[in-house]
């Protein structure tokens, strides 16, 4: 069980987390690369209850196993596209707070040349980044199945 339920504790501040994500899954984002971009971030943070959450919806939304074995180690897999690696690199640096130089921005311009679907990413990057400093403090869980 949580610390916290934060949506019932403050539900003003939850409810605008939700109407965040509604309306990135509602913007130009792909879907694959939105949920592989919230799984890679939630492992990076630690979030089990998020890399559970995510994992789930990227399989009912079509993705394989296989790319989600393999997520943690992108780099070196042959089974992502020019477009989720520099969605991926750029989420793992910002996650991480380091420096995006002009050549990864130029690459992430390049990948993704569609500026309302560039901001979409951005946004959710920052978005399950907030997320994620919910879930791991909270120490948030997936039920047990």
């Amino acid at each position: 069980m949580a610390r916290l339920n934060l949506g019932e504790v403050a539900p003003e501040p939850y409810k605008g987390f939700k109407e965040a994500d509604a309306a990135l899954r509602k913007g130009p984002l792909d879907d694959k690369v939105r949920e592989l971009v919230k799984v890679r971030v939630s492992q990076i943070n630690g979030c089990v209850f998020c890399v559970d959450m995510h994992g789930r919806e990227a399989r009912r939304i079509g993705e394989t196993e296989d790319r989600l074995l393999q997520l943690a180690v992108w780099q070196e897999s042959e089974l992502y596209d020019e477009r989720e690696r520099a969605a991926l690199g750029y989420a793992e640096a910002a996650t991480r707070r380091e420096h995006i130089g002009d050549d990864q921005w130029e690459a992430l311009r390049k990948a993704f040349p569609d500026e309302a679907e560039l901001g979409h990413l951005v946004a959710q990057v920052a978005l399950i980044n907030a997320l994620n400093l919910i879930g791991v403090p909270l120490q948030m869980k997936p039920p047990r199945r």
